[in-house]
Order: C-alpha cells, then structure tokens, then sequence
C-alpha cells in the first residue's frame, strides 16, 4: 500500500495517474465503477426471526421456558398467571437484548453521516461541485475553512491552511497544513501535515489536494472495518448468570429425577410422586431471578442517568464494578477541550496589558459578552488569547475601535508568523506580530543576553508542555505600501510570551485519586505529544513515580506479546492511532483485567467497542464514539465514572445477594423433600401447591428489596473483583449450603414436632407446621443476607424501606392461607395452637440468630482485611 505522505506531490499525482487539473468525466466513471462510492460499507443486518432465536438460545431463558410450562401443567391450567409472568419476563428480556444489538449499526451510520455531502472537484479541467460519493482516487479539489474533508488526500497547493483532526487523532488543537515534501514512511498519523484527513475539517486557509482513498480505504474507513469486525463479548454478570443456569438446570433434573425415582421404590402413589417432583422443580429454579436482576441494573441505570451517566445496556454498570483499568482518552475527557493562557512573562516590567492587547488583536478571534463572563469564538489558540485579555480587563471590541486593523499579513506554517497593522489613536501606525518564539526573536532587535533570556524561558514553559507564543511590535509613521514579509517583520521590539494549554478538568485529580484507593489502574491513551501527555498525567496523578510512557512509534517496534508482558509499566501512550488503542486494551484484557475506556473521539470507536465497556463523552464527543459505546456521560466528566464504579460494585453485591438469598432458601426446600423421602414419611411435609405458593411468597418481593439494598460504606477501599471469578467463590457456596441445611432442618422439625410431639399432633398440624416454619423463615432469613459480614442492627432495621414492605406482605399473604378458613382448604393447612405457634415463632427466627453470630464471629477474625486486600492490589 502507497504511504502518500512519504510522496511527494508530483510523485502522488503520477502514481494515481491524475494532473493538476484533475481527471476526465470519462475517467471518474470508470474508477467509480472500480473502487465504488466514496462511502462507508455496512454489515448485513441479521433477520429479526434469527435474532429473536439467538435470544432465546440463552440458558436461562430455555430454563424459563420450562419451568412455565411446568408451573402451568402441575396446576392444571390453574396456575396461568404465574407461567404468564414467568413468559413476559422471556419477552422483557429479548426486548432489551434486541434494541441493544444496533449500536454497532448506528455508529457506523454516524460515520457514514460524517462524510461531506458535497465537494468541489476539478472534472475536465473546470471547476464543478459534486456529491461526495461520488469522488475517486486521482480527483483534484478544493478545500476552504468550514469545509468538511470529502476524502484522505494529498496537499497540492495551501495558504494558511488549518485542520481540526481532533476526531481522528486526538489533537487538541487546529493543525498547521501545507504542500510540503515527502516525510518519514513511519510519520505518526497525527504529524502527515502534507495529508488532509476524511471526516475533519478545515479551520483556516486554502488548499488543493488530490485524493488518495475514499470510502473504506481511508482512515476513518479502517475504524468502520474494526467496528464491524468487532464481537460482541458476554459481560461477567453475563458469564455468571450462564454458570448459575447451567448449574441449577442439572442440579434439579437430578434431584427430581431422584426424587422420583425413590418414591417409586418406596411404593409411592405416581401422580403424587411425579406433582411432587414437578413442583419440587418450580420451586427450586428461582425463576425470578432474570427479572430480579433487569430490575436491580434497572434501578442502578436509574440512579446513574441522575449522576449524568446514560447507561445504553443494563450489564454496563455491574460489569463497571469489576473494572481493573481505566484506559482515558486526555482531549475532552481529562482536559477541558479548551486552550487556556497559563503563563504570561515579559522582560520588562509593566507590559503585561500590552502583551495581552497585541495577543488580541493580532488574529480573528471574536470576542462577545455571556453577563461578566467573556466568550470567544473562532481558532482555539486566539479564542485563548482573546479571553485571557478580557478577562485582565482588555477588551478586544474596544481596542478594535481604537486600532482598527489596516492591513495583515495570514499566518503562514513556513514563516510560523502572523502580522496585522493597526491605526494609532495619535496617528501612525503600529505593527502587532505573534508567532513562534525562536523565529520572531530573530526578527526583533534584541541584545544576545535579552535573546538568551528569551530562548531560556521559551524552552521553561515548553518542557512544561506549553504551547508558547511570541508578541512583538514596531510603530511606524505610514502604512507600508506592500505587506510583505520581508519588509514588515522585522526591527521588532520583543513584548513577551504567552503559555497555553488545554488544563486538567479541576475535578479529575480527585477522581483519579479514588481510582487507585479502589484498585483501579487509570490509564492516559492520547493522539497528542508524548511532553504535553506526561506534563497532564503527571499533574493529576495518572503517572507516578516507576512509571512510564510510550508512543506510537514505540509500539510499532513493540510486539503483542511484550507489550503484554509489560503493559502495567507504562501510564501514558501518546501519538497513538485506533490500531494501537485497540493493541493497548487487548494487552490489559489479556492480563485479565476488565477494561473501561473513555474517549470522544471518532478515532477512539474500536478502542470503546474492544473494551469490556466504553464510556463516551456527551457534550464533545462524536456520534461514532456515542454509538459504539455502552454508557455515555452527559456531563463529559472523567469523575463520573469513579461514581459508576462505585454504582456497579453496589449492585453486583445487591446481585449477590438476592443470588445468596434465593439459592439458600431453594436448598432449604429440596432439602426438606430429599430427606422426607429418604426417610420415609408416611406424607410429605409439603403439599405441590404449597411448594408454589412458596415460591410466589418469598421468590418475588424479598429478593427484590435486596436488590435496593443501599450501598455499603467501604465498597471503594476494596480492590476490584476478578472477570473470572466464580460468583461461588470465597466461602459463597459453603454459605449457601449450611445455611440452606439450617432452613430445611428447622423445616423437618417443625413437621416432626407438629406431627409426632407437641400435643394434639397430627400429621395435618405438622404438615401446616412446616409449611408456616419454611416460609417465615425465609422471610426472616432475607434481613441476613443484607450484608455478607455487617450486622443488621448496624445496617438499621429501617435503613431499606423495601424490606420492610417486602417481609410485611409477605407475612399477611402467609397468615392468609394459614388462617382464613377458604383459605386453608385451598392450600391444606389446618389452625394451629398457641403453643404450635411459639413453636413456629422460635424455629423461624433461628437463622437470624445464627447468622449474627457467625458474623460476629468472621468480624472479630478478619481485622483490616480490606485495607490490606486494597494496598495489594494497588501494587500490582
């Protein structure tokens, strides 16, 4: 493939077989037909049928679809809300799935709409304007300030030409341009300054270019193939909810199966066995749970669009709690997207004003009034200079009615100098000049001791990662009849320098702070210089002390495999096209770190698609990165996504617990069935409908409000989670098993108690026994599993409203069928003595009791655990 920027243009025009004045109509046809319409390609769209089957290959959702179907044939047809509810949670799901499988369409629709709609092209020789999808490789056009770039072409001809590629590599500010000559075949992307870019645009100036790819040959046409080339990876949430799936669809055909199979060794009635099997079943998938989760990330979506974080898919946020990197773009994301004048120095005294005044009026910058704040609009670096004038008092509108402009002379990226003349208030005229500093000294009348001072303090504020600018002027009695370089610039008196840049967004430092107390490692990816990238991370805390920073051209040399050997070691990678982007998250990801990226840019869309979730900007980011990432920040702030971390972290603990929950109260109930017939009751403790009245009771609204649970001081000193981490890891089974084992004890007490001791025992009173034993303690058992370790007194009993209401109409929908006489012949219970009711009472609270003293018990041998857990994960 030819590097056009390491040809010159004589050579450029040759190779595409093309002339200054453009190719023939005739010609243009025949490579439209060759090389296509100068527009991006789009991926076949699947059928709506196969992506609704895709959905439902999920297997929670094939484990729905049975347990309706078993709901509503173990209740004859009676049970229909339950197996319709059940159905409208598969429908809720594939909804959502759905209209979140077009993002990666919409970006590329952006991109496509990112194209110029029209261009000015020399056909025949003769000046024509035509649809841009129409250009080819060889056409020479015309490009002036405001026009958007058709195509990635080869400067021909340019007067003070400008670009504003922020979009494509990151730079945050206008780029010089011109016709110059061939550069290094390794140049940077960033630093073609003989190439105009497809999709950025034209600041200021002129040109006549010849293009050199349309379509997907161009740069932007190579991020459209990534994003179209990129699969969709499951989150971790995802991947856990997969496991939990599989685990609970064998487990329970087992122990039905077995169930069953004893039943009929042990001579039980078939229909009896088989209703019981079958109920067993329903009751032991907690089918709920998809809901519960969509609700749960729901909410937290809820509570993040108020923090200014639009959240496009619900897994987003959970899979933000176990992020272990933040890859952040700088321009627009930790910067301001605004040059700012940060350092004003004269080598005299007193001439700080007139600094500002030439800075103002020596360029184009328009100056207007929001209240007492100014705004500037036009080139970023003369807006700069514009405002930090008004703001020190010096009014560009003003002084332009006191030196109106006579005469200029354009800014020129040979010459780095731009000239204007202005009328004297008492008469003659004045020469401002502004430029680069090393080549308007030379043309000032300075000592070489002032020239020393000079070039010192250029070089200061430059290893600062300033952009500096020189000011300088000359009065002269009358207009110079020809404004021309050589005869105006030069016997200048040197005012001073102005040092600006794009500055850190105040809120950042903070922010980046809490990243690495919660164990997450920010890191800066950025098209700009690799001195003013380190200056920025180095002042909000990203690059510390060790660490290092790379380029682009670095990581040419640089193989996949040693860079992720050695990617912990660099903070900051700079001048770096989409290519390297994508390499730099892959290398974290395959270290085993799930990754954030921000970005705002066009040319950060594959890095944001690549990452485990991408974060876009909503006030200056392009539609392309909107689209291909999976949360946006409104407010374009990086400290919004410390906030979403913290979010995610909470509600996959929520998660967990509602998982925590459910799961043990589940094994309690096959638990109590197991042993029944293994043991050989003459009836079983539980009848099939109250299995499913059970399940109705305490599978919906409990495990709801634990999804609410507020967020747990601390969930930011902990070290982030593993991507592969079993959710069962850490003791998690072992929980849910001895506490499931409690449950289904207490459970067979009540029914042994009920049917064989306590007076007036029936088998009738210990079926009800059980029955009322089971279901408040499951109710009682959701105030447990609102904290892993903190004890629910310490949480407060009121400190979630949701409980509340969840266990109290729990408790009313129980004592309904246990009380009510219709009631009790629906669901086979019989009333209870007080005695019996103690009996209940005591069994029921038991693993409240035991579940404080096992906390209790881990808090007083697990001191500073956290704290220690966060330090180590800070020096990994």
């Amino acid at each position: 493939m030819i590097q056009w920027h390491a040809c010159s243009a004589k050579q450029a025009l040759e190779e595409l077989r093309s002339g200054p004045g453009g190719l023939t109509g005739a010609e243009a046809a025949r490579r439209l037909v060759a090389h296509g319409p100068n527009r991006l390609a789009r991926k076949k769209d699947k059928s709506f049928p196969a992506r609704l089957l895709g959905q439902l290959k999920d297997p929670m959702i094939l484990v729905l679809l049975v347990a309706a179907a078993l709901s509503l044939w173990a209740s004859g047809g009676e049970d229909w809300l339950d197996a319709a509810i059940i159905l409208g949670i598969v429908a809720v799901n594939a909804i959502i799935s759905l209209s979140q499988e077009d993002s990666a369409r919409k970006a590329l629709e952006a991109l496509s709409q990112m194209s110029a709609p029209a261009a000015h092209v020399l056909r025949d020789g003769v000046l024509v304007r035509l649809e841009a999808e129409k250009l080819v490789p060889g056409d020479v056009i015309r490009l002036e300030a405001g026009d958007l770039v058709p195509a990635d072409c080869r400067i021909l001809e340019a007067a003070g030409l400008q670009a504003d590629e922020s979009a494509m590599t990151g730079e945050s500010a206008p780029v010089n341009k011109g016709a110059l000559g061939p550069l290094p075949a390794d140049t940077p992307l960033a630093e073609r300054r003989n190439l105009l870019l497809s999709a950025t645009v034209v600041t200021r100036g002129r040109a006549t270019c010849v293009v050199a790819a349309t379509g997907m040959d161009t740069e932007v046409g190579h991020i459209a193939g990534m994003l179209m080339d990129k699969v969709e990876s499951e989150t971790p949430l995802q991947e856990k909810m997969g496991e939990i799936s599989k685990t609970l669809s064998f487990l329970c055909l087992c122990v039905c199966a077995v169930m069953f199979g004893v039943g009929l060794l042990q001579g039980r009635d078939l229909l009896e066995m088989f209703l019981t099997a079958v109920s067993l079943a329903v009751a032991a998938i907690p089918e709920g749970l998809p809901a519960i989760i969509s609700i749960v990330l729901a909410l937290g979506v809820s509570r993040m669009a108020k923090r200014r974080a639009i959240v496009k898919k619900l897994p987003a946020v959970e899979t933000l709690g176990c992020a272990g990197v933040v890859c952040s773009d700088k321009t627009g994301t930790l910067t301001q997207n605004k040059m700012t004048v940060v350092d004003i120095w004269t080598p005299r005294q007193g001439e700080r004003d007139l600094a500002l005044t030439i800075g103002a009026l020596c360029g184009d910058a328009q100056l207007s009034w929001k209240g007492n704040t100014p705004v500037c609009t036009g080139d970023p670096t003369e807006a700069a200079l514009v405002e930090v004038a008004a703001r020190a008092g010096v009014d560009r509108n003003k002084l332009e009615e006191e030196w109106p402009r006579k005469g200029e002379i354009p800014f020129d990226s040979e010459r780095k100098l731009m000239t204007t003349v202005h009328s004297k208030p008492g008469g003659g005229y004045r020469v401002m000049v502004k430029g680069a500093p090393d080549v308007l000294a030379r043309r000032c009348r300075v000592e070489e001791s002032a020239l020393r001072r000079i070039t010192s303090r250029n070089e200061a504020m430059a290893g600062k990662a300033l952009r500096v600018l020189g000011v300088a002027y000359k009065d002269v009695d009358m207009l110079p009849p020809n404004l021309d370089s050589a005869g105006v610039e030069k016997g200048l008196t040197f005012v001073g320098l102005l040092g600006m840049m794009d500055p850190p967004r105040p809120e950042v430092k903070r922010a980046v702070e809490q990243c690495y107390r919660a164990g997450v490692r920010p890191v800066m990816i950025t098209g700009d210089h690799k001195l003013t990238a380190v200056a920025v991370a180095r002042e909000l805390g990203i690059c510390r002390a060790g660490d290092r920073a790379l380029t682009g051209e670095d990581l040419d040399f640089l193989p996949q495999p040693a860079l992720e050997e050695e990617v912990d070691k660099f903070a900051v990678y700079a001048r770096v096209s989409p290519e390297h982007k994508l390499r730099i998250v892959k290398a974290w990801q395959a270290r085993g770190k799930v990754v954030a990226m921000t970005g705002d840019g066009t040319n950060d869309a594959p890095a944001l698609k690549a990452a485990d979730i991408g974060c876009a900007m909503g006030k200056s980011g392009t539609d392309v990165a909107r689209g291909a990432a999976d949360m946006i920040l409104t407010d374009d702030n990086f400290a919004t996504i410390v906030s979403a971390v913290e979010e995610g972290r909470g509600i996959y603990a929520n998660i967990k617990k509602a998982i925590h929950y459910l799961l043990s109260c589940n094994i309690g109930e096959i638990l109590t069935i197991a042993l029944a017939t293994l043991l050989r009751f003459p009836e079983m403790p539980l009848a099939p409908v109250q299995l499913l009245w059970l399940n109705l009771v305490t599978d919906s609204l409990p495990a709801l409000a634990l999804g609410v649970e507020p967020v747990e001081p601390g969930v930011m000193d902990q070290p982030p989670r593993q991507a592969g981490e079993s959710l069962f890891a850490h003791g998690f089974a072992l929980r849910l098993a001895w506490q499931g084992v409690m449950v289904g004890l207490l459970t067979l007490a009540a029914y042994v108690l009920g049917a064989w001791v306590l007076p007036g025992c029936s088998l009738a009173a210990g079926n009800t026994m059980a029955f009322a034993t089971l279901t408040l303690c499951q109710l009682f058992h959701a105030f447990d599993a609102r904290s892993e370790e903190a004890s629910i007194f310490k949480l407060g009993v009121t400190s979630n409203p949701a409980m509340n209401k969840a266990f109290l109409i729990g408790i009313a929908m129980q004592l309904g069928v246990l009380l009510v006489p219709p009631l009790q012949t629906v669901f086979s219970t019989v009333s209870l003595s007080p005695r019996a009711w103690g009996v209940v009472a005591g069994l029921a609270l038991t693993p409240v009791v035991v579940c404080e003293i096992t906390k209790a018990f881990h808090r007083s041998h697990k001191p500073g655990k956290r704290v220690s857990d966060t330090k180590a994960a800070l020096k990994k």
